[in-house]
């Protein structure tokens, strides 16, 4: 619903009818009473905040989550271009009202205009903050955009656009699927919830635990695009795995029975506790092995480790509370040499059992290679490159490995491929500094 940091809003590429409607926008009656002028970056973070708020309403109000989700995109648009001369009294009633009068003007052209205008007169709605509801709006609008009438990869698709606020490239990168494919399927989700007649309710009890699923692997890839950046100059999106965090913890307050959610919450706090040790001054990356562990955030590593003592032992672990266990044991060792490999090796054999995946192989590799030696971790890799040969962390593993094992030119090859595939500045240059690295062997 938002595009990456430091990208032009669509407006380059809106049609010319839409262009027409910002310009009628700013003589309408829109609320004008602005406060001081606003960094670019906090109007982002309050918009990320406010946009699945603003198309709950919309969604529950008026149905056509397809067209709600148009009109507060155009919204988005309107607040980027009028907010950084300064945040009007109550924003979240300014979106409201942008997003709403769009909506009639859509709803005005189209030939039942009778029909439309009787359903217009009705679209008086209040713009006083409503804080109680909000996080329920965000939550119903994440089991909504979960629905079983589309498929689950084009759920996982949609509430990371809706709510989650990656761009469409964003997302294709995480699927490693074409852009064109990901904007393919997230079209043919909101249609599919169109055809169903969705209403913007919570789904009845009998269907939220299968929707649950989705909705956690939603809120674990926003956690990870914010952790790990796939393209842009930064190396972390801190609004990303903030948002991940928040919209977490709500979905702990509401299901507090659900374990997995607890365990998604620790995982991503004991992550994010790292955050300001993984970087240098200039954005370079530093890997956890080099980190100064006094930077770490002790407060969250003590409140992940609490959520997960609260709910391991309580039914079979699941693939967020393993991942939390692992993250755990990197943050209770002293340092990088202390670190306890053997029992994180245990952790990801168990993971691997019980969510087998690529990328679980992968990081099981790094484990087997610091515990039984590189060559034992480079023979597991070699299966892994149809699954992520479009990746370039297979790649950076690969080299990292024959780094470790003094394959020196293997290891400069590797990473080389790796520094091609990326798309991200900082973590490119990370690599282009390991391949002249391995030119001094």
């Amino acid at each position: 619903m938002w595009p990456a940091r430091n990208v032009p809003w669509k407006s380059a590429r809106a049609s010319s009818s839409t262009r027409r409607w910002w310009n009628s926008a700013l003589s309408r009656t829109v609320p004008r009473r602005f406060s001081l002028a606003v960094p670019p970056r906090d109007i982002e973070d309050l918009l990320r905040t406010l946009a699945p708020q603003v198309l709950g309403v919309l969604a529950r109000n008026h149905g056509q989550f397809d067209a709600c989700e148009d009109a507060v995109q155009e919204a988005l648009i309107e607040a980027a271009l009028q907010w950084p001369s300064g945040l009007p009294t109550n924003p979240k009633g300014w979106l409201l009202a942008v997003a709403s009068r769009r909506l009639v003007d859509v709803w005005r052209s189209e030939s039942a205009r009778r029909v439309r205008e009787e359903r217009v007169a009705a679209m008086e709605i209040s713009f006083q903050d409503n804080t109680a509801s909000e996080a329920d709006d965000t939550l119903t609008l994440m089991f909504l955009c979960c629905h079983p009438s589309i498929s689950a990869p084009s759920q996982l698709a949609l509430t990371l656009r809706a709510v989650g606020g990656l761009t469409t490239a964003e997302i294709a990168s995480a699927f490693l699927v074409p852009e064109a494919t990901m904007g393919q399927r997230i079209s043919r989700a909101k249609q599919g919830i169109q055809k169903a007649g969705a209403r913007f309710d919570m789904p009845p009890k009998s269907e939220r635990k299968a929707r649950l699923g989705v909705v956690l692997h939603v809120l674990y890839l926003i956690f990870n695009e914010g952790y790990a950046a796939s393209s842009g100059d930064s190396l972390q999106r801190e609004d990303l795995t903030t948002e991940a965090i928040r919209l977490a913890r709500l979905l702990v307050s509401a299901a507090p029975a659900e374990f997995e959610a607890t365990g998604l919450l620790a995982l991503m706090l004991l992550t994010d506790s790292r955050r300001a040790a993984r970087t240098l001054a200039d954005g370079m990356p530093v890997p956890l092995s080099e980190q100064d562990r006094t930077l770490w955030n002790r407060g969250q590593i003590e409140e992940g480790i609490a959520l997960l003592s609260s709910v391991l032992g309580r039914g079979a672990a699941g693939p967020y509370q393993l991942q939390a266990a692992i993250a755990a044991v990197h943050a209770e060792a002293p340092s990088d040499a202390e670190t306890d490999w053997p029992q994180i090796l245990a952790l990801y054999t168990v993971l691997e059992a019980v969510a087998p995946s690529p990328v679980v192989t992968l990081n099981r590799a790094v484990a087997v290679a610091m515990v039984n030696g590189p060559a034992a971790g480079l023979e597991l890799l070699a299966g892994l490159d149809s699954a992520l040969g479009r990746s370039h962390r297979l790649a950076a593993v690969r080299g990292h490995l024959h780094e470790m094992a003094g394959s020196y030119l293997d290891a400069r090859a590797a990473y080389l491929v790796a520094a091609k595939k990326t798309g991200s500045l900082q973590e490119r240059r990370y690599l282009m500094g390991k391949v002249a690295r391995m030119d001094e062997h």
